[in-house]
């Protein structure tokens, strides 16, 4: 695995402060059931990282202290920590929107029959991993037989009345690119999803979210090793837009490790950037002392701002 922050370091992008916090997310482990080449997290079923109950139970502390209004789950596969169903369960208690980022694949593995009502059960909104409505362009990215285990998850969770209207359980999907090249404009590509998924498989969802791949982790090494990495951080920087920088994720949210250390944001916490750029465990944070904090940047950073904008809800712009 290359190291790719020194790459990244010496960063001209612009200095951001965050806003009123919005937003906990916690990734809950590095363990996964899946090994995608765009893979951020550089996440896999080796891994062994997992929050523990002791530091579960300090983010819900900290959710309480907070006035926040959601707490986004993300790993690896965040269903596999022991201490999911009462976290969620516990969120949920506190009346804040849960988000549970899925690979879809996990509803299918031996011992998780129990996801996919469990979800439902407790309203938990999914953003779900599908690169493409192609079977060929979905396993070359995310191993063979990857399509068709997620095509049978959503239609499982269709079932349960996720992704149709008015049922109030929420299911939106998340596109990526094959390589090293921005994302089409999401509501184009959002209306083919939406006409293919449904023509081809009977498949409903809410709404696509299409995200810019970050030149981080295992998806940075691969760029090394292939000679792509300054090029592709060329073409993040070139298409910088200013206006987006008003939207970035960073700017209400915190992101926390599986050990309890906070960072500005999940792409930060994999290149071990802290926050504010001080190492921070979530038993020392003060949520009224977060906003006028300044973020923690690298040139990484232009992932989010190039384009029409990426974050962990899509597209910052759609012109």
């Amino acid at each position: 695995m290359h190291a790719v922050l020194p790459l990244l370091q010496s960063s001209d992008f612009p200095a951001i402060v965050r806003g009123q916090l919005e937003t906990v997310q916690a990734n809950l482990g590095y363990r996964c059931n899946q090994t995608c080449l765009h893979c951020h997290v550089n996440a896999g079923p080796t891994r062994k990282e997992s929050m523990g109950l002791h530091a579960v139970n300090q983010v819900l502390d900290l959710l309480r202290r907070a006035q926040v209004s959601t707490l986004d789950l993300t790993g690896g596969a965040p269903e596999m920590n022991p201490h999911f169903r009462y976290l969620v369960e516990s969120a949920r208690g506190l009346g804040l929107r849960v988000i549970d980022r899925c690979n879809l694949t996990i509803v299918e593995e031996p011992g998780y029959e129990w996801l996919a009502g469990f979800l439902a059960d407790w309203q938990v909104e999914i953003t779900a991993s599908l690169p493409c409505y192609l079977e060929d362009n979905v396993d070359g990215q995310r191993g063979n037989g990857v399509f068709d285990a997620s095509l049978r998850a959503l239609k499982t969770l269709n079932a349960l009345g996720y992704g149709h209207p008015g049922s109030g359980l929420v299911l939106h999907l998340a596109y990526n690119p094959q390589g090293p090249s921005l994302p089409p404009p999401q509501a184009e590509l959002e209306g083919v999803y939406h006409r293919e998924l449904q023509a081809r498989y009977g498949v409903v969802f809410n709404r696509l979210h299409a995200l810019t791949n970050m030149p981080i982790q295992r998806f940075g090494s691969t760029l090394v090793s292939k000679g792509q990495f300054r090029p592709y951080l060329r073409l993040l920087k070139d298409a910088h837009r200013d206006e987006n920088l008003g939207n970035v994720m960073c700017l209400s949210l915190i992101s926390i490790d599986w050990q309890g250390y906070v960072y500005d944001c999940d792409f930060n916490q994999m290149l071990g950037l802290p926050l504010g750029g001080r190492r921070c465990h979530v038993t020392e944070i003060d949520p009224a002392m977060l906003e006028n904090q300044s973020i923690a940047t690298a040139d990484h950073c232009y992932g989010c701002t190039a384009g029409c904008g990426s974050s962990c809800g899509g597209a910052l712009n759609e012109n």
